[in-house]
């Protein structure tokens, strides 16, 4: 029996990366307006600031997030559960990270409408 995290063939390099999924979307407590400064740990840019009243700097937000975050604790910080629903169909993630937040979350795919989370 193979380690969950030792590679196969076939796999790539962005298959391996350990994305965070928290245990419910309930989790996702963070700002749904103003203007938010996202630490260095998730945004190496030059601009790492984002108003989330503007559709286009709210999904750039989420997917540096959502992508970068190395704790649960990013993701609660920095993430809304209703903005994520939102958000959803815009964001461009990853597949393997996008895959892992599909699984957890089904309701994601259907704009929200179950209120299934895991465990």
């Amino acid at each position: 029996m193979s380690d969950k995290h030792e590679a196969r063939p076939g796999d790539t390099y962005a298959s391996m990366i350990p994305y965070m999924v928290p245990r419910s979307l309930d989790q996702l407590q963070g700002p749904a307006a103003g203007v938010i400064d996202l630490p260095t740990r998730l945004d190496w840019g030059p601009n790492p600031r984002y108003d989330l009243a503007k559709i286009d700097e709210a999904t750039t937000l989420y997917n540096k997030v959502i992508s970068e975050a190395s704790t649960v604790d990013d993701l609660a910080e920095f993430l809304n559960r209703e903005m994520l629903v939102a958000l959803w169909p815009r964001l461009r993630l990853p597949r393997h990270c996008a895959d892992l937040w599909n699984q957890a979350f089904p309701q994601l795919a259907t704009g929200g409408q179950s209120t299934a989370s895991r465990g």
